[in-house]
């Protein structure tokens, strides 16, 4: 049984992933710009690896500027199957302490429309289907792995994603409380919705750091408090991603999920219809399924 390539995307404190051999540094130029940065490839106990920091290194780039597509283009062309993103995140319950571990399992989308959330459009319509945004089988290892670790984790949950970069104010955190979701961030969509198109398995791990600024009996959330919980929280987050990566390699097969065949039935235009430069772009997506075009 083969293994899979494994992708991290690492988001606020998590920039390299320790234990990588034979590592090296790709620069890829896509169709829709640059990703975030280089992307860092390697092996880990022999299992292949692609690391790449969502906010770039030096946290450079806000929620709203990160290139989504690019860096799951990027992803896609250098053959990952399976994406573990790494994001910290606020806690709208008060059984979710910061410190702990959550692995969503749903998204609430309150970006304002900035974001680039599709491959598609240029003459090509796509539409994936959405209910279940992460791979159930790819979260169940990462809830597996972090609780092998010693991590208190939660299994499940929704992650309201907001544009940012300001935190929320205490109307909108409460009325997010009402909503019944379980943690806040900036950054899982529409990364995740570009996964799913690309047909790559997607799960989260959220680091939570703080409780928003909801809860009368802590202090609203700020940097420095995110910072602090953040470093406490980074060594969790590299164990978790270590154990996981040894869980997979162990036990994945491609019959886990149907994410590998999201595309299969989701391309609605006539394939002599579709414009060669788009045809061309989005070729790592669409080969699979209308056959490579030569002469490209």
């Amino acid at each position: 049984m083969s293994k899979p390539i494994i992708g991290v995307i690492g988001g606020s404190g998590l920039y390299e992933i320790e234990g990588l051999t034979n590592i090296t540094e790709v620069q890829i130029e896509t169709p829709f710009g640059t990703p975030s940065d280089a992307y860092v490839t390697g092996m880990f106990n022999g299992v292949k690896m692609v690391f790449l920091p969502r906010h770039g290194r030096g946290h450079r780039i806000l929620p709203s500027e990160v290139n989504y597509r690019a860096n799951i283009y990027g992803m896609k062309t250098l053959g990952v199957q399976q994406i573990i993103s790494v994001s910290a995140v606020g806690s709208m319950k008060e059984e979710i302490v910061p410190g702990h571990i959550v692995i969503p399992d749903q998204f609430f989308d309150r970006t304002q429309g900035k974001r680039a959330s599709t491959f598609f459009g240029k003459g090509v319509v796509g539409h994936v289907q959405f209910a279940d945004p992460v791979c159930s089988a790819l979260s169940r290892r990462l809830a597996d792995a972090a609780q092998a670790v010693g991590a208190t984790v939660h299994r499940g949950g929704t992650y309201l994603c907001i544009e940012g970069p300001n935190f929320s104010t205490r109307a909108e955190s409460n009325i997010y409380r009402g909503w019944g979701v379980d943690i806040i961030g900036m950054t899982n969509i529409p990364e995740a919705r570009l996964a799913r198109e690309a047909e790559i398995c997607y799960g989260t791990v959220a680091l939570a750091t703080d409780y928003d600024c909801w809860h009368e009996g802590h202090e609203d959330v700020s940097v420095e408090a995110v910072i602090a919980i953040i470093q406490q929280n980074v060594s969790t987050a590299r164990q978790i991603i270590q154990a996981a990566v040894q869980e997979i390699a162990a036990q994945w097969q491609s019959s886990d999920c149907n994410c590998a065949e999201s595309l299969q039935y989701a391309i609605m235009t006539d394939k002599d219809l579709i414009p060669a430069q788009t045809r061309k772009d989005l070729a790592p997506l669409l080969d699979k399924y209308l056959g490579k075009v030569e002469n490209r």
